[in-house]
Parts: structure tokens; C-alpha cells; sequence
């Protein structure tokens, strides 16, 4: 048998070879295909679809954890109330017995990490009561490294946010989400989280807010004024 011969027969087994196995194949995928069953994809028209189809998770009704706040004052947010020229006014000092002169305004000094005080430290002996600067309803209590035992307080409005920092204690009686009246006892002067052993002193600022949900955002303002006059 000639070359070519033998060529043209080896050629013809290699067609039969590949016909066979895309034979196989093929009916492998076919078998697949059949035990998994058809995949449908129903096309949904883009003009359809609306904001509502797309929602955005509450972290008071779903899995999603809070978002912890900051561990000192609100962090500067919007301007709200600020632009609409509103103020709390009727503040009370938050340290029992203390008299308005005695206040001094560290409003703005310089704190670490180039930060700004943004609150005024109302100096007092340990143990002296804490009293709500207005009436409003208590939002949160929240314990960290910096500001030590604290107390978010709203206002009556809910346009205005009190803190409270450095507290030795929370009155026992006192309850997250209860409504408060100006001079109530809320907690007890200390110097937990970073003030400082023996340095007892009430942190307090106030921030104006859009969203009492997110108690530790806001434009802060200078209480030394709103306690002052």
C-alpha cells in the first residue's frame, strides 16, 4: 500500500474519531441541560423600575448594625436649623447650684489630633448632680473611651442635641427614650474616659440636627453663650 494510501485512511479515522466525540458531547450537554431544567430570565422594562425598588436599610428595622457613634461630640453635618436662624433658648446650666459666672468658654480650644473642643467643661466636685439643660426626651446612652459614661439628649423639638460626657454615673432611675423636664437629675459629675483621673468635670455641648435618628452628627454651637444669657 502506497503513502498516500495509508495517509487517506488515517486522515478518515481521525474525521470518525472527532465525529464521535463531538457525538458525545453533545449529548452530554443535552442530558445536563435536562436535569437542570430551563433557566428563564424575565426581562424587566428600565421605565418600570422606581426608587422603591431599591430601598435603603433602616438600621432600626433591619440586620445592619447601628453605626456607633463617635466617642465625643457630633461630627459636623448640615446646617439646618442654623440657616433658618433657630437657637435653644431657656438653657439652664447642667451642673446643680453652679452659677453663671463661674462658667468659662473653651469653645473653641485646640485638642489633640488637631481637633476643636466644640463643648465647654463645666468644672465641679465629684458626685455633684447632673441636671437636663431643657426639657426633651433622653435618645441614647452610650459608653466609650473618650467621653467616658455619656447622655444624648434631644430637644422637645428634636432640632437640637445635648451631650453629656465624663459622667461618673447615670441616675438609676433614668431610661433611654424617656421624656425629661429641665433640672431632672440625670447623672452625677465624674471623670471617666479620657478626662482624666481626679479632673472631674461635665463635658456639654449642643449641636443642631436634621435627624435626631443620627444623634452623633450635627453642627455644634457654643453653649457658653446659650448658658451665659
Amino acid at each position: 500500500m502506497s503513502g498516500r494510501a495509508k495517509k487517506s485512511i488515517v486522515t478518515g479515522y481521525l474525521v470518525v474519531i472527532h465525529a464521535l466525540l463531538g457525538y458525545l458531547i453533545w449529548e452530554r450537554i443535552g442530558s445536563w441541560s435536562e436535569d437542570r431544567g430551563p433557566v428563564e430570565v424575565a426581562a424587566v422594562p428600565v421605565a418600570s423600575l422606581s426608587p422603591a425598588d431599591f430601598p435603603i436599610l433602616d438600621p432600626e428595622s433591619s440586620d445592619v448594625p447601628e453605626a456607633e457613634p463617635p466617642s465625643t461630640t457630633p461630627t459636623v453635618l448640615s446646617t439646618p436649623n442654623l440657616a433658618a436662624g433657630l437657637r435653644p433658648e431657656g438653657l439652664i446650666i447642667p451642673v446643680a447650684n453652679y452659677r453663671r459666672e463661674q462658667l468659662t468658654d473653651s469653645f473653641t480650644q485646640a485638642r489633640s489630633n488637631g481637633r476643636l473642643h466644640d463643648a465647654i467643661d463645666i468644672m465641679a466636685p465629684a458626685g455633684t448632680p447632673v441636671v437636663a439643660t431643657a426639657d426633651g426626651e433622653i435618645l441614647k446612652f452610650f459608653d466609650s473611651k473618650a467621653g467616658g459614661i455619656t447622655i444624648y439628649q434631644a430637644s422637645v423639638d428634636h432640632r437640637f442635641i445635648y451631650y453629656y460626657a465624663h459622667l461618673q454615673s447615670r441616675a438609676p432611675d433614668l431610661k433611654e427614650g424617656e421624656v425629661v423636664k429641665q433640672g431632672r437629675t440625670i447623672g452625677l459629675v465624674g471623670d471617666t474616659g479620657n478626662a482624666g483621673a481626679g479632673n472631674y468635670h461635665l463635658h456639654f455641648s449642643v449641636a443642631s440636627t436634621d435627624n435626631p435618628k443620627r444623634y452623633w452628627e450635627g453642627v455644634y454651637l457654643n453653649p457658653y453663650p446659650l448658658l451665659r444669657n
